[in-house]
């Protein structure tokens, strides 16, 4: 495991993300810590879709802590290995259905070239989602793109893959 460049807070809370380095700074925790629980909890789009999203920002940033997590919400929505197994750079080949194919590669996009989305492509995103799905589908990027991107370059991520972990999201 790399030494991190920032330790957790030596009192835990048994609170995931609390007891992470971004624990350190508490008045930033709680606002993450309620967009979280809305991009879960009280958008368009189902558990299993922001999942999906969440899981392909993982591979993209080589965040080994958010690869291995696994949402509870997310699982009870019908996401399964069978179909996390797909969410890889040949996904647009997979078995995933065409919403989830259009939602992975948005989510590339969004991470790798906002302005690079062809006009069909566009065409093919509102013929499938709303507005209102698209723009929680960028809201979700952001908030698990900024929480993966500080946990890396806070350093302390383990090497190796580490085992699967399932997290429960408070409501």
């Amino acid at each position: 495991m790399a030494k991190p460049r920032v330790s957790a807070p030596s009192e835990q809370t048994g609170n995931v993300v609390r007891d992470s380095a971004l624990g350190m700074v508490p008045q930033t925790v709680d606002p993450y810590l309620a967009f979280n629980k809305a991009i879960w909890h009280q958008g368009p789009l189902s558990a299993a879709e922001v999942e999906m999203a969440r899981l392909r920002n993982a591979r993209k940033v080589n965040c080994v802590f958010c690869k291995a997590v696994r949402y509870d919400i997310a699982i009870e929505a019908g996401l399964d290995e069978s179909k996390v197994e797909q969410i890889d750079d040949d996904f647009a080949n997979s078995e995933l259905s065409n919403r989830e194919k259009l939602l992975l590669a948005y989510t590339d996009f969004y991470l790798n070239d906002p302005t690079g989305m062809s006009a069909d492509f566009k065409q093919q995103m509102t013929d499938e989602f709303t507005a209102e799905e698209i723009v929680h589908l960028s809201m979700a990027i952001v908030l698990c793109n900024c929480f993966s991107r500080c946990a890396v370059s806070l350093g302390g991520m383990p090497e190796d893959d580490l085992p699967r972990m399932e997290i429960t999201v408070p409501e």
